[in-house]
């Protein structure tokens, strides 16, 4: 088989490489195409399958025609010479993807999960683990992301279900080899994940007695019944049953059977003596490492300009001390997450919560930067190594792979009290094993993302400035005398900013840098939507480019929707409306704008209703006139123009041309079809004399 040095990646939102670069392989009909002739293995697929995989009972009048359009453009990207196909090859009526299995994550992934069964199986324990973390290292988050068509959702059940049998089977062994200390923090994750599944909840009880936790292990059976009683009207099978009665009785049976697995790892003494010493060993960031390496291991210095936020620091504060508090606690840490869209000051809340803080964890402060927006986010793995460095062991002491470190940083930390701030998550997966287990440490995590998934004691999520903490962040960072001499232009500017800390930051900057005309002045360059964003980029940090590293994640469909439905002018958009505007039925419609929720990258005030947070929406509409063709645009608000607002939208339709910023064919401006627009937020009023 000729992969022609290709690399193709399911495990994930799917994407191609050829060497080190990346391969755009089209719109996500067109990617569906792509893994459903991958995942056959090299097999003849023949167009009716195809057909059915992407429409099934549904197909569109050219379907054949779309296949045949859709195998050509791949064709162009994947191919050297496209008049000798190698890799997506015809195959009777249909196609073939020539590529060696190695070089897919699924298939490299199962390959290592029917490994790790055949080692189990001859008794190997050991390598059987090491297998299945070997496979677990191929995700990275869910599979076929993103795609549509019925075999897509079919494959992504399938691989989800294949994991977790992997991971179970991966945990069960760690109890076999007496690593059930190590076991509790992961498999309590799990079981929060899958509420009802009781072998998860057997494995937590048998890892939690091995620990000496007889206590925590009848609780977790006590819980399990009484959800499965409020949830399903089903009482704990006879297998649970069981396990807890021998707990009850102390079986001696249930005791592991090895107990000198890990025995090798050294464990060294604290270096951590308080918060003085993490300030006395390097309070700012150190010097950034290379995509992917993850930040560094001390907390960074506070923002000196902090602003506002009171009652929130206060708190989130209050919530992370009370870390080791209680026998509610139950052995596991204080999470806390903060969410909120870019630019809003999660990191700064972060970093300012946790100063304020130390002398609760007299074991020291760690802190990474995730890099969850960036193209290469941060490795746990290698997070873990430098969080392990901080904590005193040298290199020749941590292990290489990301269950070990992980493992051993749970140890290291069961009796610590540390606060790990984990700043810019991208997603669970990335933040699990950073999760220490003690419960006199706490966790601090800022992401983009809600990670509605990730079990917290507190979740905030992160709006703007109200008005007054706007204007006095502008004048902390501008000078309090400029904002003073002309407060009806710094209300304005501060408008204009919608709120959002990093833009009221760059006006700041700009007036601070020198005199150019004044607040008023740089009002009137604000004044016009489409050339806002690059205006406050002039300052220093670059407003839109922090903006788009949130767009940048999106996959395609999300990302259409992000940019179409900013078409409807500036106030709340109902569920009729977007899906009038992306040209589909309506709970499609709510469950796109509720991805991009959970994203960051919308809000929702009320349920089924949505808006741009911050300066999102200026972003939005910019991408639709640069990405979206003018009849697209054109199309969607006609759609649009025909649903009517319902009770409690609060406006009407008007003309608004200057809403979705149409350019003709040959780049004349034309008038749009009826855009909407509801009445505008009253939180930031308009500035004096009328300045807009």
């Amino acid at each position: 088989m000729n992969g022609d040095g290709l690399r193709f990646t399911l495990l994930g939102p799917p994407r191609v490489w050829r060497g080190d670069g990346e391969l755009e392989t089209g719109a996500p009909q067109q990617r569906a195409l792509l893994a459903a002739v991958l995942l056959r293995r090299g097999r003849g697929t023949a167009v009716e399958d195809l057909v059915a995989a992407l429409w099934e009972a549904e197909p569109p009048a050219r379907a054949v025609g779309t296949i045949r359009t859709y195998a050509s453009r791949l064709r162009r990207v994947l191919e050297r010479d496209r008049g000798r196909p190698e890799v997506l090859v015809t195959a009777g009526t249909g196609y073939a993807l020539r590529v060696p299995d190695a070089e897919v994550d699924a298939f490299a992934f199962e390959e290592r999960v029917a490994a790790a069964e055949r080692a189990r199986d001859a008794g190997d324990a050991d390598a059987a683990r090491r297998l299945l973390l070997e496979a677990d290292g191929f995700w990275g988050g869910t599979p076929l992301a993103g795609l549509p068509g019925p075999y897509a959702a079919k494959q992504r059940s399938r691989l989800t279900d294949l994991r977790f049998s992997a991971l179970r089977t991966r945990l069960e062994l760690d109890l076999d080899l007496g690593r059930h200390a190590e076991a509790v923090g992961e498999l309590t994750l799990l079981a929060h994940e899958r509420p009802w599944d009781e072998s998860v909840h057997g494995l937590l009880m048998l890892a939690l007695h091995r620990s000496g936790r007889k206590a925590e292990a009848l609780d977790v059976f006590t819980r399990t019944r009484r959800v499965l009683a409020s949830d399903l009207g089903a009482t704990p099978g006879p297998g649970l049953r069981d396990l807890h009665r021998r707990i009850l009785a102390e079986d001696a049976s249930l005791l592991p059977v090895r107990k000198d697995v890990g025995a090798a790892v050294r464990v060294a003494p604290p270096v951590l003596k308080g918060a003085g010493d993490v300030a006395r060993a390097g309070a700012s960031v150190p010097p950034a490492a290379e995509p992917g390496a993850g930040g560094g291991a001390w907390l960074p210095s506070d923002v000196p300009d902090f602003t506002g936020r009171r009652g929130l620091v206060g708190g989130l504060r209050a919530s992370l001390t009370s870390a080791g508090r209680g026998a509610e606690r139950r052995g596991a840490p204080v999470v806390v997450a903060v969410s909120g869209t870019g630019g809003v000051g999660k990191t700064a809340l972060a970093v300012h919560v946790a100063h304020g803080v130390g002398e609760c964890f007299p074991d020291g402060r760690l802190y990474a930067d995730l890099g969850g927006t960036r193209r290469v986010p941060a490795e746990p793995g290698a997070v873990l190594h430098r969080f392990l460095t901080a904590l005193g062991l040298r290199a020749g002491e941590i292990p290489k792979g990301t269950a070990e470190r992980a493992a051993l940083y749970r140890s290291r930390l069961a009796d610590r009290g540390v606060l790990i701030v984990l700043d810019d998550a991208r997603d669970l997966a990335q933040i699990r094993p950073l999760l220490p287990a003690g419960a006199r440490c706490a966790v601090l995590v800022t992401s983009r993302a809600r990670l509605s998934v990730l079990p917290t004691d507190r979740r905030v999520d992160l709006a703007a400035f109200e008005r007054g903490e706007a204007l006095e962040f502008l004048g902390r960072v501008a000078g309090a005398g400029r904002v003073a001499a002309e407060p009806g232009a710094a209300l304005e500017a501060v408008r204009l900013c919608e709120g959002l800390p990093l833009a009221v930051r760059a006006v700041g900057v700009r007036l601070a840098a020198g005199p150019d005309g004044g607040v008023g002045a740089l009002v009137s360059a604000l004044a016009g939507e489409r050339g806002r964003l690059a205006e406050l980029s002039r300052g220093a940090p670059a407003v839109e480019e922090t903006l788009r590293r949130g767009y940048d994640r999106l996959d395609g469909e999300q990302a259409r929707a992000f940019r179409l439905l900013a078409l409807a002018g500036g106030g709340a958009v109902t569920r009729d409306v977007a899906a009038a505007l992306l040209g589909t039925d309506a709970d499609r419609a709510e469950d796109l704008a509720e991805e991009l929720v959970d994203l960051g990258m919308l809000d929702s005030p009320v349920p089924g209703r949505y808006r741009y947070p911050g300066l999102l929406r200026l972003l939005a509409r910019g991408l639709a006139e640069r990405t979206d063709t003018w009849a697209e645009r054109r199309a969607a608000l006609a759609r649009a123009s025909d649903v009517r607002p319902g009770a409690g939208d609060g406006g009407t339709f008007v003309r608004a041309a200057a809403a979705v910023w149409p350019s003709g064919p040959v780049g004349r401006r034309r008038p749009a079809p009826c855009a909407m627009t509801w009445g505008r937020a009253r939180r930031w009023p308009s500035g004096a004399g009328g300045v807009r």
